[in-house]
């Protein structure tokens, strides 16, 4: 099936999953159906990964609008009004025509999501990107969030760029329950989701995180990318006041018993906004898929 590549097939191979993985992959499409168009249309934000053409350095993003900011234009094409402000890691990425770029919309108030990889295009009011892969995902670890308020006149605070993550960024990302992570592949690059109750993600120290790598849909496609190519980029969110955490580095997949999983995120750069995004999210419902605690 094409939708997979060796790094993905390795993974599948050795938790035995390739037979799942193949059925789960036939839900893969390269349309927009018309549901997924009426979802895209209600969310007030979008999630995006992709590589810095200059650096290659792999990162995170997210740009929020009015719902309806973010829309498919045609059966295999989306079209995003705005950006991402000027200082942002991936304005460069989202101004070059075909960069390969993953995102996702993510719904808190309804626990679904949707993703679309592709390739860029600029277009006079944004970007639009033409899918290569359009498909949704379960509702595991995705915590629920009722409502959300829009502040305006509010501009994000100066960006603060590190090597490593500070004493207040390290407990922020203890703190979180819900990350987004960017990886690519040859041609190709992907945004996926990861939550947890908070503590899911660990602080090794100031230039290391770790976490578990729970059971999902079979497919390993961020950890298949992660295989074969190990840059990534990490987003975290605080919901509530609209701060964002952008972090690059690379990433390994480790086994243990039982074929048990963590992931180890070795940092290069911190890119962190205080108030990036205009909204600010009820309290969390933590997914009742999470487990109680992490080793």
């Amino acid at each position: 099936m094409g939708i997979y590549h060796a790094g993905s097939r390795t993974l599948q191979d050795r938790v035995g999953v390739r037979d799942l993985a193949d059925h789960v992959g036939r839900s893969v499409g390269e349309g927009i159906r018309s549901v997924a168009a009426a979802f895209l249309e209600l969310q007030p934000q979008l999630v995006l990964a992709a590589a810095d053409p200059a650096s290659g350095a792999v990162w995170a993003s997210v740009i929020a609008g009015t719902p309806g900011f973010v829309r498919a234009t045609g059966p295999r094409q989306i079209s995003v009004t705005g950006g991402p402000s000027p200082a942002d890691p991936l304005t460069a990425a989202l101004a070059t025509p075909h960069t390969p770029v993953g995102t996702i919309a993510l719904d808190p108030r309804t626990r679904r999501r949707m993703r679309l990889n592709g390739r860029l295009r600029p277009t006079p009011r944004g970007f639009a990107v033409d899918a290569d892969q359009v498909f949704a995902n379960c509702p595991k670890y995705l915590q629920k969030r009722e409502t959300y308020e829009t502040v305006s006149g509010r501009p994000p605070g100066p960006p603060r760029h590190g090597s490593e993550l500070t004493p207040d960024q390290a407990g922020f990302v203890a703190a979180a329950d819900t990350f987004f992570l960017a990886s690519v592949r040859e041609g190709g690059a992907d945004a996926s989701h990861r939550g947890g109750n908070p503590g899911f993600v660990r602080v090794v120290s100031p230039g290391e995180l770790a976490w578990r790598d729970y059971p999902g849909n079979a497919m390993f496609l961020s950890l298949g990318n992660l295989m074969a190519d190990p840059r990534a980029g990490l987003l975290f969110l605080d919901w509530t006041t609209g701060r964002t955490l952008q972090l690059t580095g690379e990433a390994r997949t480790e086994f243990g018993p039982d074929d048990e999983r963590t992931v180890r995120f070795t940092v290069t750069h911190t890119f962190d906004t205080p108030a990036a995004l205009p909204l600010r999210w009820s309290a969390p419902e933590y997914s009742p898929a999470n487990p109680d605690r992490d080793r």
